[in-house]
């Protein structure tokens, strides 16, 4: 029952984390500013 209890918790967290990082994106909040000269391999 605790193994359920924790997978349930990360799955919250991650589930969290992803639907961020896909606003941020929406939102053009990106780690990537799309400058090719500072780039440091993000593509």
């Amino acid at each position: 029952m605790g193994t359920m209890v924790v997978l349930a918790g990360l799955t919250g967290i991650v589930f969290l984390i992803i639907r961020s990082m896909i606003r941020d994106k929406k939102n053009g909040k990106s780690n990537c500013g799309g400058d090719c000269s500072h780039c440091r391999g993000c593509h």
